[in-house]
């Protein structure tokens, strides 16, 4: 199962099941009645622990119904719209399960963790937004640079693998993912040629780039 399958398995599955273990909402109770300090941090940093050791994908689940309102939250109170703030929490979580093996909760709570990892996605939303955009008139003065063979050879090679990795891709996220980026179509188009929801026509390609991602983005 890939990342942008599992943004839709999560929202479905409930906390802790197939696991044995007590879900957040039950932590929280035993907070209540006078449980040791921080069993609720501890839960999450175990959660984190089996999407590392296993692929848990019940622990994503929980994880993911803990932290989506708060990151989403946290994103629209540093000034995002609702749809960005859905996109960006969306992308931290699935970093966070890409991501889950570099985890130490010796440094820090998986809390910290994952906050500064949506937080870290916003300021780079944010950068890539603010580029400055190139003065037509200064083109002219750009000299066009002269491909090595060496880059022809990579350039051939990303190539090869961006074709490989759309075989991947269903044939509805193909379709939305031609018409987005090879044909330049605004969603709201798409939406009226396919004769699709606009928000059914986001979601495919958001699941279609977080697949894309996952297998042309080298592993850190």
């Amino acid at each position: 199962m890939n990342p942008g399958e599992l943004v839709e398995y999560m929202r479905a599955a409930r906390p802790g099941f197939g696991t044995g273990e007590p879900s957040l909402t039950a932590v929280m109770m035993n907070v209540a009645a006078g449980a040791p300090e921080n069993p609720v941090e501890d839960r999450l940093c175990d959660c984190v622990e089996a999407i590392a050791a296993a692929g848990d994908r019940a622990a994503f689940a929980e994880l993911f119904e803990h932290f989506a309102p708060r990151l989403k939250a946290f994103v629209m109170r540093a000034g995002a719209d609702p749809e960005t703030a859905e996109e960006l929490m969306q992308e931290a979580m699935i970093a966070v399960w890409r991501k889950a093996a570099s985890f130490d909760r010796s440094r820090a709570s998986a809390s910290t963790w994952i906050f500064t990892i949506v937080r870290n996605k916003r300021i780079d939303r944010f950068r890539r937004a603010s580029r400055p955009q190139i003065d037509p008139a200064e083109v002219e003065l750009m000299t066009e640079a002269v491909e090595t063979p060496d880059m022809i050879v990579a350039r051939g090679q990303a190539e090869a693998r961006l074709r490989d990795s759309l075989t991947s891709l269903s044939e509805e996220q193909i379709s939305v993912i031609r018409k987005a980026f090879f044909e330049d179509k605004s969603h709201s188009v798409i939406s009226d040629e396919l004769g699709l929801p606009l928000g059914t026509v986001k979601s495919r390609i958001r699941l279609a780039l977080a697949r894309l991602r996952l297998i042309l983005e080298p592993e850190s």
